[in-house]
């Protein structure tokens, strides 16, 4: 449930429960008030069992009213209620209270022109029963039972003022229930985003923020634990190229000072004299020349992964006949492979002609990295490296392999990893700043294709480059 629902529901719950409480609790009061003593339903049934008794009178013995005792018995169980007595004869006031002495008495209603309840205020008072009779000598007599009319609204007045205040309390409480109902429901999860903020201000990413509703601040702490996650990656990313960067560097001193070591130890020689024959200063010459060009090789490796790492080489992509572009790169590096005993074989090309988005010389590259990690490991005197390319679910398979001593099992998912080396004793013989494959990966990658290598040791390896066939997208291109 949105806060804005929750909202509206909460400010209708407000004017609606209070009312429909309000009114449940005056019910209640007044069934409570039939079975408990009510004071004014009390005044009533002691004011209803005097007229009882004087009604009684009237009839069985009017006399009664002549006789002071019997007046004074009605005035007293009167009085104990707050009421008053009158006897009338004819027209004249026979007896009447004491405390009636502000009541205008010649007002009072008429023999017979009344029965029971009367209404008419009278001063300060109020006849609330009349009972006329016949004495025995026919005169009409008449007795009045008068109340104090503040009494009533008095207790009125109590009754409105407590109920007043019931109603106030119930607003007050349904009020204050759902207002930290709701407000809890929102302080809650905005606090545990502060918790969550104040530990990441710290440095803990790893503090989870668990979304608790589906509303706006359930979203919320969903995009805030998921900014975590990303953060966090980032983070992770940083410190690994960070780890990658010192490594590199490691390496690529390591990988300079031995052939800067190799050309000043045989520059030295030929300054001290040690080349006193032309034939040993021309093999001192190429050593350091090749020396050096390892120096070169090394450094324009670090200079374009570096590019490729930060996104800044620029990539020439043109629609190009994968088959007839392995055959024209086979030519140009035969020779070469030829010279170090090496056989190169390019098998049967598909009969179908297929166009992939490659870059030229971006490609290339690629296919001279590893073929040159290929020959650095050939242990074979009858080495071979095979070329071959085929259709495979929507992309263009290269495929290399040779006999070469293989990789180790263990070592073969970290081949293509940022400046790792399966050989860790860097020798003259396999040494390189380990980023060939790396690069290899990179540039594929750029093609929008795949490499993945497979090996067994002793026996060789075989590289597979899957690139999209022409008009393809990647998600098509790529098998699974």
């Amino acid at each position: 449930m949105s806060i804005r629902v929750r909202l509206v529901l909460s400010y209708f719950a407000m004017l609606i429960v209070p009312v429909v409480l309000s009114a449940l609790a005056i019910a209640i009061l007044f069934m409570l008030d039939e079975t408990r003593d009510n004071p004014i339903r009390k005044i009533f049934d002691r004011e209803g069992a005097v007229y009882y008794d004087i009604k009684r009178a009237t009839l069985l013995d009017p006399e009664a009213f002549l006789r002071e005792e019997d007046i004074n018995r009605f005035e007293e169980r009167l009085e104990e209620i707050n009421m008053n007595l009158i006897f009338r004869i004819a027209d004249e006031i026979h007896y009447a209270s004491p405390r009636l002495s502000r009541l205008e008495l010649e007002d009072l209603p008429a023999f017979g022109s009344v029965e029971g309840y009367n209404s008419d205020f009278k001063g300060n008072h109020l006849v609330t029963r009349q009972e006329d009779f016949l004495l025995p000598d026919r005169r009409e007599g008449s007795v009045f039972i008068v109340s104090n009319d503040k009494i009533f609204p008095k207790y009125f007045r109590d009754y409105f003022i407590w109920m007043v205040g019931l109603v106030l309390s119930i607003l007050a409480l349904t009020n204050g229930v759902l207002t930290y109902l709701v407000s809890r429901s929102i302080i809650r999860p905005l606090r545990a985003l502060q918790k969550a903020t104040e530990e990441i201000k710290e440095g803990n990413l790893d503090y989870e923020v668990k979304p608790r509703s589906k509303d706006e601040i359930g979203k919320l702490s969903a995009a805030f634990e998921e900014m975590r996650k990303k953060l966090k990656e980032s983070v992770e990313l940083q410190l690994q190229y960070e780890e990658n960067r010192k490594e590199l560097i490691s390496n690529i001193s390591h990988d300079l000072k031995t052939p800067v070591t190799a050309i000043k130890g045989y520059v030295e020689g030929i300054m001290d004299g040690v080349t006193d024959s032309p034939e040993k200063q021309d093999r001192y010459v190429k050593t350091i020349y090749s020396k050096a060009a390892d120096m070169d090789r090394m450094i324009d490796e670090l200079f374009l992964f570096s590019k490729l790492d930060l996104g800044k080489m620029p990539f020439d992509f043109e629609k190009v006949d994968i088959g007839a572009y392995l055959q024209d790169c086979a030519q140009e590096l035969v020779f070469d492979l030829d010279k170090r005993g090496i056989k190169l074989e390019l098998n049967a090309l598909p009969e179908q002609t297929l166009y992939v988005k490659v870059d030229r010389e971006k490609l290339k590259r690629v296919l001279i990295n590893i073929l040159e990690n290929s020959m650095k490991y050939m242990d074979k005197p009858d080495g071979w490296i095979g070329l071959n390319v085929k259709a495979q679910a929507g992309a263009a398979e290269i495929s290399i392999s040779d006999n070469g001593q293989g990789i180790p099992e263990d070592a073969l998912p970290h081949i293509f990893d940022r400046f790792y080396r399966a050989d860790p004793s860097r020798n003259s013989s396999t040494g390189g700043s380990g980023l060939g494959l790396a690069i290899a990966w990179q540039i594929v990658e750029e093609h929008g294709g795949r490499i993945r290598a497979e090996s067994e040791l002793g026996a060789g390896t075989r590289v597979h480059i899957e690139l999209p066939l022409w008009g393809r997208t990647q998600k098509e291109g790529v098998s699974g």
